[in-house]
């Protein structure tokens, strides 16, 4: 019998691992905020401390994929490894642990995978779909129905944005809007690239920033897939919990349901981004999905 498939994508604020069967069964599926791009932004490079985490996840990763017979790997670098300046040994040091060599896709090429990985559950006659990956440091919009018409990945994510722009414990008035100022900004790129997107049926939304205000707008105690996968997120309620989170302290924020501690820092970045998007092209909701790059990767592996 074939052997399992898995992807691993190390971003910029999370690594994670999906461990699919020879048929196609999701078997496994990991994250670990390890938070690679801390500090690319500013200096360039990836810091010592950041490479560590995300190794040590790495060799967790390994041996959940010797436990369940893997035999081909996936694996993946974006955002942060794509900005920093000397990435080779952490890139070396990974593809030891995984026996794989990690390929640093480019903005256009994770574009496409987590438009292939969101829509893999759709019906194509739903669209055409906004795919919208926002990651630690980029963004991913992908535009299309069985396949993307048209992608672009820019330089925001709730990373970036949070290291830029947003330092007060709450973020000022005066932070969130020149954050929201950036985020609408790489919006009009967005519409002049793919005018597409200003003409979709339906926004797909993917990531950690998505998924967790919809946990909090549900109030989940723990995170439930079942929950959270193809919820419908409204605009009003991911504006609400913006308001909400956007205005509490850290040692507050971390006690909402359904927001984890380690992205309580970010997770204003992020929602500046969400509902700038959902302002910018006047959308109503967005589908919130937990089929996303990962997806695509272990698609690509698998006969068929």
């Amino acid at each position: 019998m074939p052997d399992a498939v898995a992807a691993v994508d190390c971003g910029t604020n999370s690594t994670r691992l999906l461990v699919k069967d020879a048929a196609g069964r999701t078997v496994e599926r990991l994250m670990t905020i390890t938070r690679l791009g801390e500090g690319v932004d500013a200096t360039g490079d990836l810091a010592p401390g950041a490479v560590e985490r995300t190794l040590d996840a790495l060799r967790r990763y390994r041996d959940v994929m010797d436990r369940h017979g893997v035999g081909r790997v996936r694996a993946t670098a974006t955002s942060a490894v794509r900005d920093a300046a000397h990435p080779g040994r952490f890139l070396d040091r990974a593809a030891e642990l995984l026996g794989a060599e990690l390929e640093t896709l480019t903005g256009a090429e994770e574009a496409r995978l987590s438009f292939i990985g969101a829509v893999s559950e759709l019906d194509p006659a739903d669209g055409p779909f906004l795919v919208v990956d926002i990651g630690g440091g980029s963004t991913e919009f992908a535009v299309g129905t069985g396949e993307p018409d048209g992608v672009l990945s820019v330089d925001m994510g709730c990373v970036r944005l949070t290291e830029r722009f947003l330092h007060g414990d709450p973020p000022s008035p005066e932070e969130l809007s020149a954050a929201l100022s950036v985020v609408e900004a790489h919006l009009e790129d967005v519409a002049r690239e793919i005018p597409q997107s200003l003409d979709v049926a339906r926004m797909v939304g993917l990531a950690g920033t998505v998924t967790t205000v919809a946990a909090v707008e549900i109030g989940l105690p723990e995170y439930d897939r079942d929950a959270i996968h193809h919820f419908r997120l409204t605009r009003a309620a991911a504006e609400d919990v913006f308001r909400t989170l956007a205005t509490e302290a850290r040692a507050d924020r971390i006690h909402n349901p359904g927001l984890e501690e380690a992205r309580a820092d970010v997770i204003v970045g992020g929602c500046c981004i969400l509902v700038g998007i959902l302002r910018y092209f006047d959308l109503d909701e967005c589908l919130v999905s937990e089929a996303d790059i990962l997806d695509g990767l272990a698609l690509s592996l698998l006969p068929g």
